[in-house]
């Protein structure tokens, strides 16, 4: 996944070498801004996500804020009927809070330490209702990464995580609760919090965990390439049960308006977007 980093957030990809692709949506498109969430529970937990963003996307205002920059999805090439489709697309991955100065994300996304002083991680990237064109965030919100923990991408296992130390600690928002023992059942009610296609911050519920496998679970979650490396939490207890790393193709081409669209699948159909297990990092 390395390339997808390094190329077009919404080109068609994959994780690993003749498996599978990035991510789709199943069923309803339940994606949604976090400033139009109902659910206190998620908007919290919101709040302990970052976006994997490059510097060359951050500009510091001068006033104790920073501007994310970056293309909005319809330049890219999708549809103007996206939803989302006038939003800036800038982070490359997501991560979540885990300790004071403890962020997880996916291994494809920091292999080494020189993915780790490509980026910056930005929380508070997310709409308001005073956003105009590009979001801005205070100048808190964004961090450097100051060590590679661990980072384990696997071909065999598909195993894929990473577990890096940010430059300070993080005393303004919640450190998340995960599973330190067992495994999700089948069938527990999932929600995923991070940045499909580079976005600001999408709340996703409304999935459920379709099968289990040795180093990670499937779910019909609804996302895409910039959600590698987001929380998938459980919808009732706010618990993470693991970290969003691949799935089925996100965007396909639609002939008749000469752009692409969201790849929209039956809720069950397809084998589900795959998540590996919080329990597999051994630091935690």
């Amino acid at each position: 996944m390395k390339t997808l980093i390094l190329m077009s957030l919404l080109t068609t990809s994959i994780a690993f070498a003749g498996t599978t692709g990035t991510k789709v949506i199943y069923g309803d498109d339940n994606r949604e801004d976090v400033m139009n969430s109902t659910n206190n529970m998620y908007v919290e937990l919101s709040k302990s996500t970052a976006g994997m963003i490059s510097k060359y996307n951050l500009s510091n205002n001068g006033d104790g804020t920073v501007s994310v920059k970056g293309s909005t999805l319809q330049s890219r090439g999708m549809c103007a009927s996206e939803r989302f489709a006038q939003q800036t697309t800038a982070a490359n991955c997501s991560g979540f809070l885990v300790g004071e100065d403890l962020l997880v994300t996916a291994g494809h996304c920091i292999e080494n330490m020189s993915d780790c002083r490509k980026y910056q991680w930005v929380f508070d990237y997310k709409m308001s209702a005073n956003t105009t064109g590009h979001v801005s965030v205070p100048e808190s919100s964004v961090y450097s990464c100051k060590k590679v923990i661990n980072s384990v991408l696997s071909r065999s296992t598909m195993n894929d995580f990473a577990l890096i130390q940010l430059e300070r600690k993080v005393t303004d928002r919640r450190v998340l609760d995960y599973r330190r023992s067992g495994q999700v059942s089948v069938g527990e009610d999932l929600v995923v919090i991070g940045h499909p296609s580079g976005l600001p911050t999408k709340i996703a519920d409304g999935a459920t965990v379709k099968s289990l496998s040795g180093k990670y679970f499937s779910a019909n979650l609804d996302t895409y390439g910039g959600n590698s490396g987001s929380a998938v939490f459980n919808a009732n207890t706010g618990l993470i049960e693991g970290i969003l790393v691949r799935g089925a193709t996100d965007y396909v081409y639609d002939s008749r308006q000469g752009c692409r669209v969201s790849n929209v699948l039956r809720q069950n159909e397809g084998s589900g977007e795959d998540v590996t297990f919080i329990t597999n990092i051994p630091q935690l």
